[in-house]
């Protein structure tokens, strides 16, 4: 791997995260290890997804997975004429019919219903099925080169992993903000006990006691040297996006699924003449969000 792209990466990581990280000596050792895993994770994972879909109305009646994705024929070519990176790549200057890639992704609706069976030649009434459907079509890194959408996928996950990572030192940033802000409060008012000057006025209640007062000051402390001294929180900071890149496969992933459904969008055990069977890559992070998601080449 070129020394370029990593030094490039661990300082997008950097950025991407939080800049004042720079100020601990050897930052760049130090994350470059999670960062060569971070790398190889994105790569896998994009090149990892299923064979490419041709995103075309035309091919709706014959390709199995586009009657599942989309209602008709019709509602995908809807999609495709309204989404804007795909009209920015038509206004392109060119000759001919150029194909665009990019990723479609997806999300997958399960709802329980009530519907009509057959039981042998008997059909029976008010049966809970369950109903999937595919929502919030959209497509990204379109480009009309494979290799750049590709490209662009890669650091998009290497992106993400970088924004879980900083949401774990804002999450730590906020829990120490409040815990400074709590101690700040407890010292002042343990100050003026100690002075024998605090006091709620009548009808208060009882004042707090020193004892307590002073538990709780020991306990915000430990809480506070947990999380990181003062002069040491950059280095806590450096820590989280580290564990995070190094970990990248526990933070962003891609699962297989298959799914089974028929002509109607009712999901069914078994595949048979009037049920289909598709295979589904579902994106899926630590945050617990799901897409599904697929590599798509589209006639512009």
């Amino acid at each position: 791997m070129p020394e370029s792209l990593v030094n490039k990466a661990i300082e997008r990581a950097v950025d991407g995260t939080d800049p004042w990280i720079r100020a601990v000596f050897g930052y760049k050792k130090k994350l470059r290890p999670a960062v060569l895993h971070a790398i190889d994770h994105v790569v896998s994972l994009v090149d990892g997804t299923g064979p490419i879909l041709a995103l075309d109305p035309q091919r709706y009646d014959e390709e199995t997975n586009l009657r599942t994705y989309f209602i008709s024929a019709s509602e995908m070519g809807l999609f495709l004429e309204r989404d804007p990176g795909l009209a920015q790549l038509r206004g392109k200057p060119g000759d001919g019919q150029r194909v665009a890639t990019g990723l479609l992704l997806m999300e997958k609706q399960e709802r329980l219903t009530l519907g009509a069976a057959m039981s042998g030649d008997v059909v029976l009434r008010d049966v809970p099925q369950v109903t999937v459907s595919f929502e919030g079509h959209r497509l990204i890194d379109l480009n009309d080169k494979e290799e750049e959408t590709r490209y662009l996928l890669k650091r998009r996950a290497y992106d993400h992993l970088l924004r879980i990572a900083l949401g774990r030192i804002t999450e730590i940033k906020t829990r120490r903000g409040n815990l400074e802000k709590h101690r700040t409060l407890l010292g002042s008012k343990l100050s003026l006990l100690r002075r024998g000057g605090f006091g709620f006025g009548p009808g208060s209640g009882a004042e707090p006691d020193v004892a307590t007062l002073e538990q709780r000051l020991a306990q915000i402390e430990e809480q506070l040297l947990e999380i990181g001294k003062d002069d040491k929180m950059l280095e806590v900071y450096l820590g989280v996006v580290a564990d995070v890149l190094g970990r990248a496969e526990e933070h962003l992933w891609v699962g297989k699924e298959t799914l089974v459904v028929d002509r109607m969008g009712i999901k069914r055990k078994e595949a048979g003449p009037e049920a289909r069977e598709i295979n589904l890559d579902v994106l899926c992070d630590a945050e617990g969000r799901r897409l599904v998601v697929s590599l798509v080449n589209i006639p512009t």
